[in-house]
């Protein structure tokens, strides 16, 4: 199960993506110009198979352990996987040369470590040190490497070219809780809290969806993937 969930769950991280961009057209203007989806016809059969998958399975558990989860043991939850995220973020951070970023990526994970009891508490925030979100996607679009079409990938969902080749990289390179657990079932059982822990925060995201459904978690994947590796510093071409 867990594999199925984690592969899901970055097929509807794009909603939480919607609340970071101020609003999604159902129509894509700078296709005009540019089609970043040449093939949609696949991609969007892959969509159908991963949002029948999460309709059926993995929505269905986020909602009840959004309901029977105390807010303050849910907070706890996602604060001590965002933690375990930091290494990730410090050396995306340190790769692309913004060392005051990977310096807080550090101050980060020995506050919440520490102070912040393995994660349970973001001390960290509260004293003004804001969490970065980065992985080797974009530190390979901060090289300057084009992101290439957009690719829907099953069970992992929205992706480019790029992304693709650095979700591969991210996942080989050691820094993930999941290789450090050599105990197989306790590193499953991680994963799927992870999972639906992360599912359940985006259940009030799904109203913001109109329209195709499709296109709108794509548009909205890619500005918010052009906002991240641009750090924020992008012209509204949409």
């Amino acid at each position: 199960m867990h594999a199925t969930a984690s592969s899901l769950l970055a097929g509807m991280l794009a909603l939480s993506m919607a609340t970071s961009v101020a609003a999604v057209e159902d129509d894509y203007d700078a296709e005009e110009l540019y089609n970043p989806d040449p093939w949609e016809p696949v991609n969007r059969a892959v969509f159908r198979f991963n949002d029948t998958l999460d309709t059926y399975a993995l929505r269905p558990v986020a909602r009840g352990y959004d309901r029977v989860m105390p807010q303050f043991l849910n907070d706890g939850v996602t604060n001590v996987f965002n933690n375990l995220g930091e290494p990730k973020n410090l050396v995306n951070n340190l790769l692309q040369g913004k060392m005051r970023d990977a310096g807080i990526d550090t101050a980060r994970f020995l506050l919440n470590t520490t102070i912040g009891v393995v994660g349970v508490f973001d001390v960290a925030t509260r004293m003004g040190l804001q969490r970065n979100d980065e992985d080797f996607g974009q530190t390979l679009g901060a090289w300057g490497v084009d992101s290439g079409p957009f690719v829907m990938l099953p069970f992992f969902g929205p992706s480019t070219v790029r992304d693709a080749g650095g979700r591969t990289a991210d996942g080989l390179a050691g820094y993930s809780y999941r290789s450090q657990m050599d105990h197989v079932p306790s590193r499953n059982t991680a994963t799927g809290v992870d999972v639906v822990d992360t599912r359940a925060g985006l259940l009030s995201q799904e109203r913001l969806i109109r329209g195709d459904k499709y296109r709108f978690i794509r548009n909205a994947w890619l500005q918010n993937r052009e906002f991240k590796v641009r750090d924020g510093l992008v012209e509204d071409d949409f």
